[in-house]
């Protein structure tokens, strides 16, 4: 994911096409281009649009990884993501990956690569090195449900999210933060009266209100409610998960997310939070940026709170399992995989998670090992809550097809003004998933 935002455009998903796959694995097969040689450089092919990750580890390879750099010096190498996917299959196709690459816009590609033995199995690899112990485990726990069970993807980037809250508005409406859903609708229903919109949230994207069908779903049904769906265990148009689009039309209907939703974009949805409009706003952890800039939050970072997303009266979910994703994640080449290559990884591993923490406020799926300073405490916060879980759940469209995703997206704000009826937004998306 995986973040699908308009504002972070480099990191939504593009999924390859099933021809594209198809000629991937042709051209990797027994005919391909025999083994590769061993690595003389630290090559790394990643996503020109993203500029933290190569920056922390050019200043690893500078401190930190000197040694490892000494030995295998590290070259970074850039394509524009539109164009990653063709071009890891293309390098594939040549037994030419590089040593570390993005590992592409869609989980599919990076399973058809590790079927063609082009992955690490990080799992594996990082017990060996006696590191596994320097990954977050709920980023453990969000690269296995997204990549079939299999740890084969570097977190470089880790996103939880949750709702953000106004606190004075809480404070000044009496309400406590809400562990239930029923005690959240009934927050919601305090603020509304006092002339506060209850939600932020941007119905042109989409994707921030079927977050809520799909956190619904994990607390009321547990944690692999949308993996039965996948496996074809389960409908969206069973009862019990048209309920999850039942509550979530209902805010909409009670007016809990403002006037004017559908054509509210995200910017807009952030600013009505930052500006104190609205009481709360569900949101990843990437909106850290803005809560931490005090030209965009005018209502000051030390009065916004985060809290999970509750739990649903006799759900089989827990409240200690945070949707989240890992962003566009970076893979090693199993084909040129020794001992260089491992001391670079064990060396990212110990030290990329203090790094980024204390030099950009990044926050990723690798343990801080170090003590950090200066760091803003709404960062702080979310990286102690990562810190702390064990398990993570994905989001409502992490494993539908690109058409099923566009037509929840595109069907999100119809749901909560009431154009279309829960029943029909499942069905519509259902439709897809059998297709």
């Amino acid at each position: 994911m995986t973040r699908p935002m308009r504002r972070r455009a480099a990191l939504v998903p593009i999924v390859a096409s099933a021809g594209a796959l198809a000629l991937l694995l042709t051209g990797c097969g027994g005919g391909g281009g025999g083994a590769s040689s061993a690595a003389t450089q630290f090559t790394y092919l990643i996503n020109s649009e993203n500029t933290t990750i190569p920056g922390q580890l050019t200043a690893l390879a500078d401190d930190q990884c000197k040694a490892e750099n000494t030995a295998l010096p590290l070259k970074v190498e850039t394509v524009p993501q539109t164009n990653l996917d063709q071009k890891l299959q293309l390098l594939a196709g040549q037994n030419s990956l590089p040593v570390m690459y993005a590992a592409g816009n869609a989980p599919d590609l990076t399973k058809t690569l590790d079927k063609s033995g082009n992955v690490v199995d990080f799992e594996k690899a990082l017990t060996d090195l006696g590191a596994i112990d320097d990954i977050e485990p709920a980023a453990v726990s969000t690269i296995k449900a997204l990549y079939g069970g299999k740890f084969n993807v570097l977190p470089y980037q880790y996103n939880i999210e949750g709702i953000w809250y106004n606190k004075q508005i809480f404070a000044d409406a009496g309400i406590e933060v809400p562990q239930t859903w029923d005690e959240l609708v009934a927050a919601a229903d305090t603020i509304s009266k006092t002339g506060v919109t209850p939600f932020a949230a941007s119905g042109e994207q989409g994707w921030p209100l079927t977050r809520l069908v799909g956190d619904y779903l994990f607390r009321d049904l547990g944690p692999d409610a949308l993996q039965k769906v996948a496996d074809g265990d389960a409908k969206l148009t069973d009862p019990e998960y048209v309920k999850a689009a039942a509550a979530v039309a209902d805010l909409g209907a009670k007016g809990y997310f403002g006037q004017g939703v559908g054509s509210i974009d995200y910017d807009t949805a952030a600013q009505q939070f930052l500006t104190g409009k609205a009481a709360m706003f569900y949101m990843g952890s990437w909106i850290l940026d803005s809560m931490n800039n005090p030209d965009a939050n005018k209502i000051g970072s030390d009065n916004v709170g985060f809290m999970p997303f509750p739990a649903v009266d006799g759900g089989k979910g827990s409240i200690d399992e945070y949707p989240a994703n890992v962003g566009l994640p970076s893979t090693l080449n199993a084909k040129v995989y020794d001992d260089k290559v491992g001391a670079w990884l064990g060396c990212i591993a110990e030290n990329y998670g203090s790094a980024a923490l204390q030099s950009e406020g990044s926050i990723s799926g690798f343990k801080a090992n170090t003590e950090v300073t200066g760091v803003a405490p709404l960062t702080q916060e979310i990286q102690t809550t990562i810190s702390k879980s064990t398990s993570s759940v994905l989001w409502f469209e992490a494993l539908f097809s690109t058409k099923a995703t566009t037509t929840s997206q595109t069907n999100a704000a119809q749901l909560v003004t009431g154009a279309i009826s829960p029943e029909d937004f499942m069905k519509l998306v259902q439709a897809d998933l059998d297709n």
